[in-house]
């Protein structure tokens, strides 16, 4: 079936049914994965499945219809069900396709598919590594197993206004969690690795290794004392505060009025030098794409440069908001209108090593696990529950659990320090960061 057609003639049979425009949107997903512990295969699963999502306009108004069934004679139905909808719905002034067309970027280069199924007996044996190794560590009194899967997914988008592209992605994950300790002394930890293609996953021992050793270093965890201290997040957390910075200049929510960086563009808000990427171009990038929601190419950029915000992230309809132009990020399924998201985002490295980032903390903390998502987007308070180990003498010191640490995020930005330690593993990365002066609450 070439899915390019197919949705052609979705979207035909919305114009037909009364549709002013419609785009039309398709999701092919193929998956396997294992589950392993204890040296037993606990879950063995393959799934496969295609999803079809319709989206028309009437009158300014927008309704979206989707279906697992992509044979074309249910088309008319589904597109009269999606235009009578649209009918009796509100208008939304800002609605609408693309204003205009971007020309359809050749996917070869990013090298999103490596074109290789795993065969189950490889995803176990991948599994057996990493758990056998995890095992093997000196202090692992138990297993919570091993994951390992693959998969691949097909998105095809067709729009009335001329736009047409499909692209594929193949995916490979593998993870392990170890337990140190006995009884209510037990503590656990984990490792992983996520790529697109099978030749850039981490060495499935080396996963497990890490996991384990991991978990045998936060043994007997003191509750540190309440302070106002340095705090170092490790590289697995950073990431959490670019989190924090995407959601805060996300079109979406400063056209709401509901960020606390909605009069921010244009002005300081990361220390100076300091910049954070967006790039759906990055090669073998796990958000990388040829195309957003909405048709559009999206470029690389950057997001803050010099310390400065220069850009929102914004789809088209958060832009008409703003009286702005689409910077390329819609992202949706088959079962909602698009909204802005961030690709390939990441924080530049800086040029101390983790090691001399603390070398003159004469007392803080490291935090390696946050708990709890309590950060207020509109006025930036941040407060967590946070575990990780004392940092003493510039050097890592003793485990520490069960503490919150606070501050607001507008004056965290303005005082992070990046490491050099940027390693790309999620989508959205950040090496280690230090930030002064937050309150840490504990004993």
């Amino acid at each position: 079936m070439n899915e390019l057609n197919t949705l052609s003639d979705l979207v035909a049979a919305a114009k037909r049914a009364g549709a002013d425009a419609a785009d039309a949107l398709h999701v092919a997903n193929a998956s396997l994965s294992v589950s392993r512990r204890l040296g037993r295969i606990e879950q063995l699963e393959r799934a496969e499945g295609v999803d079809l999502g319709l989206r028309v306009f009437v009158a300014g108004r927008q309704a979206i219809v989707s279906t697992t069934d992509p044979d074309p004679k249910g088309f008319a139905q589904l597109a009269e069900r999606a235009v009578a909808m649209a009918r009796v719905v509100p208008e939304d002034p800002h609605g609408g396709l693309a204003d205009r067309l971007d020309p359809l970027r050749d996917a070869a280069p990013l090298d999103l598919d490596d074109g290789q199924e795993p065969a189950a007996e490889a995803l176990i044996a991948r599994a057996a590594a990493a758990e056998d190794a995890a095992l093997a560590v000196k202090g692992v009194t138990n297993s919570e197993g091993a994951d390992a899967s693959w998969g691949r997914v097909r998105i095809a988008l067709v729009t009335s206004a001329g736009f047409a592209g499909a692209y594929s992605r193949s995916s490979h994950s593998l993870s392990c969690t170890a337990l140190a300790g006995s009884g209510t002394a037990m503590e656990r930890d984990y490792e992983w690795s996520s790529v697109v293609h099978l030749a850039d996953l981490d060495d499935a021992a080396t996963i497990g290794r890490k996991a384990a050793e991991k978990a045998v270093a936060r043994l007997n965890p003191v509750r540190a004392r309440t302070a106002r201290i340095p705090v170092v997040f490790d590289p697995r957390v950073s990431a959490s505060l670019l989190g924090h910075l995407a959601g805060a200049i996300n079109g979406a929510a400063v056209a709401r009025g509901t960020s606390f960086l909605r009069d921010s563009l244009g002005q300081q808000v990361l220390a100076k030098g300091l910049t954070v990427r967006d790039d759906p171009t990055r090669r073998r990038g796990l958000r990388s794409r040829p195309f957003d929601g909405e048709g559009m190419a999206g470029t690389p950029r950057a997001i803050v440069e010099d310390g400065v915000l220069t850009s929102w992230i914004l789809d088209w309809r958060s832009a008409r908001q703003l009286g702005l132009q689409s910077t390329g990020h819609a992202s949706r399924g088959t079962g909602g209108p698009p909204g802005p998201a961030p690709t390939n985002l990441w924080l530049e490295p800086g040029a101390l090593t983790p090691a001399q980032l603390m070398a003159d903390i004469a007392e803080g903390l490291y935090v390696t696990d946050l708990i709890g998502m309590g950060v207020n987007g509109v006025t930036g308070d941040y407060s967590r529950g946070a575990a990780g180990f004392m940092i003493r003498g510039g050097a890592l010191a003793e485990p520490v659990s069960e503490i919150t640490i606070a501050g607001n995020l507008k004056d965290m930005f303005l005082h992070l320090t990046p490491a050099d330690d940027l390693v790309f593993r999620r989508g959205s990365d950040a090496p280690t960061i230090r930030l002064e002066g937050l309150t840490l609450a504990g004993a």
